[in-house]
């Protein structure tokens, strides 16, 4: 019989119990542990252990070989736009349904922040095309439905593996419950042999442990139950006290190697894998019976103080989490408060404008480089930093939008300037082309930039013709001066010869001599400009005093000087046109000035004053009527010329 039972000993993997009657678990006082050799089981020796037991965070979380979590990747998706986001989920949706589901969030996340600022940029170009906020309905592009729908299609397989494991824990609790009727069938049932009934036994506990999971809420009341009907079986049966002790012997070697587990897990990297494997490590301590009485506040208190080490680093690992994400949300506050700074006012220059682009795209390095916030307040905090840097940009665009059709413009202008200066640049008629070519510089000056990349080609034009202009000016004039002082030298001459000239007593043959001494003198080209006052001034006073010596009218001697004026130019028909014209003007003005003045002569008083008066007007009303005879004759002049130049176009035709 005590090789039987040593037999026995060697096969049953079950709870410890003791050789006396034993009471249901759910009935034990759980306050203190219980001595190996008293009336109850020591089922209570580690209460704070089986208390603290938790379930896995998620029924699905993968496992390696050894039974150990398996961590997911991390993947940064914040750079990604939205067709790379959903061609990224796409590809997840190829990978195992359990492993993915914190990059499944991830990227929905990412996706429904881009998705936000898409349909907020639709809303804008609605209400920017005039349409009323109130009758704008979002609608989804072909990349948010196509997204939506790999989201649901991963949903849908998600939702269908956790049926599959709620199904799965539903079988496995019916599993325990008829393993739990096995259990009291062998209770009930008469005994056979001892290791018969043990064999059967030790098969019901292996059948026990391979089931897996089964559903919470039914997990302690069936874990009570079947510790009470394994109370039972030993009550029944009457283990000897050689087999307790050997099997408190095998559960302390259990419970120690879990204890060197779990001060392995003190020193594993990663806390959040750490902690995961305590947990199955709990499962496990529970699952194991009790231990020498010598030796249970010992184990206990090992496995308890490591696993308070791992709930400690975890503690302080998420305490610190917390710390961080505290510090990354002042940081990035900061940040707000500086692109705040940098775009409180508008820019005045394009390099302002540069200067603060690049600021803020630092400041944007400087985010990214910034770990998270807490999760409640990272979107609010995003869309605030993001929302200054998208407002600079929409103003940027608004303002080198402006600037460019200003530069626009001004090229046009400049082009116009361009095309003018070209045209002056031709001409030969100096002293007014140069003024016309000085006023387009003016006016090139009053005009704001052009683009960069055609400035310089476009001034260069422009200059380029009034370089052309100045460099012929300068030659002609060149030539001139070369001549100028021979033009003196024959006006001296014809003053020396108009001097020695001896007039008779014939007027006509006197004012023929005197044309002919006029024409010579206008046919003479420029002189020095130093010369030309002094020059003409003697001219006008040796013909004045030849007039009045002569006694011939100063009409007479003007009308003589306008003719061979312009007969000694070559006026074309404009301009013949426009100088009578000018002379029409001026005639028009003196009728209109006699008017006035004989009108004015009807108001006046008979008085010494008024007789003073009268006649002074009488006088300048006089003169005026001479200059409109003078002014008469000159037109008449202008149309003989005209005349004659039209009889000599006939001829030549």
């Amino acid at each position: 019989m005590e090789d039987l039972n040593q037999n026995a000993a060697a096969t049953v993997n079950a709870e410890n119990v003791s050789n006396d009657t034993l009471q249901p678990v759910a009935q034990q006082d759980a306050s203190q542990p219980v001595d190996n050799n008293s009336d109850t089981i020591n089922n209570t020796e580690a209460p704070e252990a089986e208390n603290s037991v938790q379930t896995p965070a998620d029924s699905d979380t993968p496992a390696d070989n050894n039974g150990e979590p398996l961590s997911e990747p991390v993947v940064d998706y914040s750079s990604m736009d939205r067709e790379a986001l959903l061609a990224a989920f796409n590809e997840l949706l190829n990978d195992d349904i359990t492993r993915i589901r914190n990059r499944a969030s991830a990227i929905r996340n990412q996706f429904n922040l881009l998705n936000k600022e898409v349909e907020k940029q639709n809303f804008e170009a609605f209400l920017a095309e005039g349409g009323d906020k109130d009758d704008y309905k979002p609608a989804n592009d072909a990349i948010a439905e196509a997204f939506h729908k790999a989201f649901d299609t991963y949903r849908a397989r998600r939702q269908k593996m956790q049926e599959q494991i709620e199904a799965q824990k539903a079988a496995n609790y019916e599993a325990k419950k008829q393993i739990l009727d096995d259990l009291r069938t062998l209770i009930d049932k008469d005994e056979e042999t001892l290791k018969q009934t043990y064999d059967e036994f030790n098969a019901i506990q292996d059948k026990w442990k391979s089931i897996g999971e089964v559903p919470r809420e039914q997990m302690n009341d069936l874990w009570q139950n079947y510790h009470f009907l394994i109370e039972q079986f030993f009550n029944k049966v009457k283990i000897n006290k050689e087999l307790r002790m050997l099997d408190l012997k095998r559960n302390l070697e259990q419970k120690i190697q879990l204890c060197e587990r779990a001060e392995e897990l003190i020193v594993e990297t990663s806390v959040v894998k750490a902690f995961k494997v305590l947990q199955e490590l709990r499962n496990q301590w529970r699952e194991i019976g009790p231990v020498p009485t010598e030796q249970n506040e010992e184990t206990w208190q090992r496995f308890n103080n490591a696993a308070n080490q791992i709930d400690e680093r975890r503690r302080e690992y998420y305490d610190q989490r917390k710390e961080e994400l505290d510090q990354n949300l002042l940081a990035k506050q900061a940040l707000i408060e500086k692109a705040t700074e940098l775009t409180q006012q508008l820019p005045q220059s394009t390099k302002a404008w540069n200067d603060t682009t690049e600021a803020l795209d630092e400041l944007l390095k400087l985010w990214k480089s910034i770990g998270p916030v807490p999760r409640e307040q990272n979107e609010t905090i995003w869309e605030q930093f993001k929302g200054i840097i998208d407002k600079h940009y929409a103003d940027k665009k608004l303002h080198f939008g402006q600037l460019r059709d200003e530069q626009s413009e001004n090229y046009n202008k400049k082009i116009d300037l361009c095309l003018r200066a070209e045209a002056i640049a031709k001409r030969e008629d100096w002293k007014k082309a140069t003024e016309e070519l000085l006023q387009l510089q003016a006016e090139w000056k009053t005009i704001g930039p052009t683009s960069r990349k055609v400035s310089d080609k476009i001034w260069h034009r422009f200059r380029s013709a009034c370089d052309e202009f100045f460099a012929k000016k300068g030659e002609f004039f060149k030539d001139i001066r070369s001549s100028e002082n021979e033009n003196l030298a024959k006006k001296t001459a014809i003053l020396d010869e108009l001097k020695a000239y001896q007039f008779g007593d014939n007027k006509e043959e006197n004012l023929n001599a005197i044309k002919d001494f006029q024409r010579r003198w206008a046919e003479v080209g420029h002189v020095p400009m130093k010369e030309k006052d002094r020059i003409q001034k003697e001219y006008r006073t040796l013909l004045d005093g030849i007039f009045q010596q002569l006694q011939i009218s100063a009409r007479e001697a003007d009308e003589n000087a306008f003719r061979e004026r312009v007969r000694s130019h070559s006026f074309s028909n404009g301009s013949l046109d426009s100088e009578k014209d000018r002379l029409l003007s001026q005639i028009e003005k003196m009728n209109s000035d006699l008017k006035l003045w004989e009108n004015n002569l009807g108001f006046l008083a008979n008085s010494k004053q008024a007789d003073l008066l009268k006649q002074e007007f009488e006088k300048k009303m006089q003169h005026t009527r001479q200059q409109i005879a003078l002014l008469e004759a000159k037109i008449r002049i202008l149309d003989e010329a005209a005349e004659n130049k039209e009889d000599k176009q006939d001829n030549e035709n």
